[in-house]
């Protein structure tokens, strides 16, 4: 999966849209008292706070190296990506599944239905239209992989939080709607609570992705199996390299890379040859690959050898 440059743009579509969708559903909820609509209205505060809360880790991975963090700041971007997933969980689903059973317990009948509808319809427009956006920028980033292998593979965390996020804020408006269709339609406001439990539901499962994907990132995975490939024909083409042992990478940041590996160096040539083939090595790699930013490079003898021998070990 490509990684473009990082743009804020589909985070503030996304957050500008969820402010506008936000107020409009707490007016809405005033107006009709409806348990779904509050909900709905908590669930877009909570994303606009998301997108606030990526344009910030971003802006903090950006930061240099300094001698208290040698490698830089990347893995900010997924620390505030984890705790964007929490969120969702504890005040998206949280809040929306007490809601929902606050008022299945003490029921309320909604007043001006018609208002939650019309102001539904307003929320799945412009949650269509940010979502669209960040539909077409996943797209061109996946490539030809499946869409749930590219969220997989993906190093970039906004990019799939904000879709996953939309999809699941259209299905919420959807579920919504029908909780208070249903509610009106038989004058049971039990349905109303019960569309907010529904609207929980789907984003804890949200959250749970979210989560798990972005410890994956936090902890530390490796790059692009392509790219490692890559990586090592390059090095093996080098004159005076008999082999490439294990190639270890990393990726602190979307377009931060860290890469480690074992040489074997031909016994015959000098250590002012070594010195040039790690120069032209470190040289060719960072121009095919600008984001891998570190590249260790650590001789060994039979290193190719020491490889098959560890992969045999963990097939």
């Amino acid at each position: 999966m490509s990684s473009p440059t990082a743009s804020n743009r589909t985070l503030v579509i996304a957050f500008l849209a969820n402010l506008g969708i936000a107020l409009a559903k707490f007016v809405a909820a005033a107006i009709t008292g409806s348990s779904a609509m509050l909900t709905e209205g908590v669930h877009s505060v909570v994303d606009s706070t998301n997108q606030l809360l990526l344009m910030w880790g971003r802006r903090q991975s950006r930061k240099p190296p300094d001698k208290y963090h040698p490698l830089g700041y990347g893995r900010e971007l997924y620390f505030w990506s984890f705790v964007v997933a929490v969120l969702v969980f504890s005040l998206g689903a949280g809040v929306s599944i007490y809601e929902g059973i606050i008022h299945i317990a003490e029921p309320e009948h909604a007043v001006s239905p018609y208002w939650a509808y019309g102001v539904l319809l307003v929320a799945f427009l412009l949650e269509g239209w940010s979502t669209l956006e960040a539909f077409n920028e996943f797209r061109e980033a996946k490539g030809k992989l499946g869409w749930i292998e590219a969220i997989r593979r993906s190093k970039d965390p906004p990019a799939f939080i904000v879709l996953l996020e939309n999809g699941a804020a259209m299905a919420g408006i959807v579920a919504a709607a029908i909780g208070v269709f249903i509610a009106q339609l038989t004058g049971d406001p039990f349905y109303d609570g019960a569309a907010s439990v529904v609207i929980g539901v789907i984003l804890g499962v949200t959250a749970f992705v979210l989560a798990y994907e972005s410890k994956g990132l936090l902890i530390g995975e490796a790059a692009d199996p392509d790219l490692v490939r890559s990586l090592r024909e390059l090095v093996c083409s080098k004159e005076g390299i008999v082999g490439v042992g294990h190639i270890l990478t990393v990726h602190s940041a979307p377009d931060q890379i860290t890469a480690m590996m074992n040489v074997d160096f031909r016994d015959t040539i000098s250590a002012g040859d070594v010195e040039r083939i790690v120069r032209e090595v470190e040289r060719d790699a960072h121009e095919a690959w600008p984001e891998v930013r570190r590249l260790f490079i650590r001789p060994m003898h039979n290193a190719a050898e020491e490889r098959k021998k560890v992969e045999a070990q963990n097939p």
